[in-house]
């Protein structure tokens, strides 16, 4: 070994031994990562403050998924196992809980659950009813909420308590929150809106509902609100969803029913399930792709001009692609090779390009 430069005679730098790669704290994340992202299949309360109506559609239609790194679905665990403690502590000077978790429908796809229905016991407010909300800030966020209070902090946990209370009726909701980083807590009685609330549960119903898609929050790819949306990529560089699922497809509709309808299959209300694969019938909805829809002599496919050719989108086979092939080869599938490649070998697919 050689001394160690700036080191007195005799003593010695060592080399820090590297953590191997797949050390405890990765393994746990990668767990975390690996789970199944089970899809909601409503347009929930929680979401209905959020700026951008194109991202509620995407999200809604699951167009757009977003993918969360091992650790910060363990930041939301964290949060959700903490509503116990809220309630511990609330029931221990003397709140009355009446219910946990309470589901609030207020139709046509717009729906959520409540942290709780407290029937009495806040201070100050012994007889009042309350919503219950409770929400986990790091320190920088809990602070701000401290100084602005939840409606100018965080305006989307506002309009999810709006939310709640058109749907329940109750009139005021308790919000309780917690600083990660010192335990601090913050209360606050929010009082009911209802033309605010009106207006948040007619912009849920109109964009779920909504057949087409509708316009960004803003069309520059550098806007602040844009920059770190899972659908900046779709939005502003490439307009083509990797999802293959029923609500990606032109065949489904929304109804005003909360249901699912199939106009391929004439079905009437398609099982959730079902929905997160869909079938071998999936056509591409023409505003989640980036290509010039064309009329169709056929109505359960569609015709995108791709690269000035028209390509058949639909039940795969020789001449038609399915969506599988067009999310995965793009441009690819105008190409006379590869066209001729599938007719010659039957049951040959593109599967990616290289």
């Amino acid at each position: 070994m050689k001394e160690g430069r700036g080191e007195t005679p005799g003593h010695f730098a060592m080399a820090k031994i590297p953590e191997p790669i797949h050390n405890i704290a990765n393994l746990i994340d990668e767990h975390h990562a690996s789970q199944p992202d089970e899809p909601r299949g409503h347009l929930g309360c929680s979401l209905l403050g959020h700026p951008c109506e194109r991202w509620l559609w995407l999200s809604f239609r699951w167009a757009v998924k977003e993918k969360f790194q091992g650790r910060i679905l363990r930041l939301f665990r964290r949060g959700h196992k903490e509503e116990a403690n809220f309630i511990e502590d609330l029931e221990a000077i003397g709140v009355n809980f009446s219910s946990h978790q309470e589901h609030v429908d207020l139709g046509s796809h717009v729906s959520g659950s409540t942290d709780g229905t407290i029937e009495g016991g806040v201070p100050g407010a012994e007889k009042t009813r309350h919503v219950a909300e409770f929400k986990t800030h790091a320190k920088k966020s809990f602070d701000d909420l401290v100084k602005k209070e939840v409606k100018a902090s965080k305006p989307m946990h506002w309009a999810q308590m709006q939310l709640y209370m058109l749907g329940t009726g109750i009139k005021r909701a308790l919000y309780l929150a917690v600083c990660k980083d010192d335990d601090r807590l913050y209360s606050e009685r929010v009082k009911f809106d209802k033309e605010a609330a009106e207006a948040l549960r007619d912009r849920g119903h109109r964009v779920a509902l909504a057949e087409r898609m509708p316009d960004p929050l803003s069309s520059d790819p550098s806007w602040y609100q844009c920059k770190w949306c899972p659908a900046h990529s779709f939005c502003h560089e490439r307009r083509l969803t990797q999802q293959v699922n029923c609500r990606t497809c032109a065949h489904a509709t929304p109804e005003k029913d909360s249901t699912w309808s199939c106009a391929r299959w004439d079905a009437k209300d398609i099982p959730l399930e079902f929905q997160a694969t869909g079938c071998d019938s999936h056509v591409l909805h023409p505003d989640m792709v980036p290509w010039p829809q064309k009329d169709s002599n056929d109505p359960h496919e569609a015709v995108y001009e791709i690269d000035g050719k028209d390509v058949r989108n639909g039940e795969g086979d020789a001449y038609v692609y399915s969506s599988k092939e067009l999310i995965v080869g793009g441009e690819a599938c105008a190409d006379k090779l590869v066209g001729k490649v599938r007719e010659t070998f039957p049951g040959a697919a593109v599967v990616g390009v290289v």
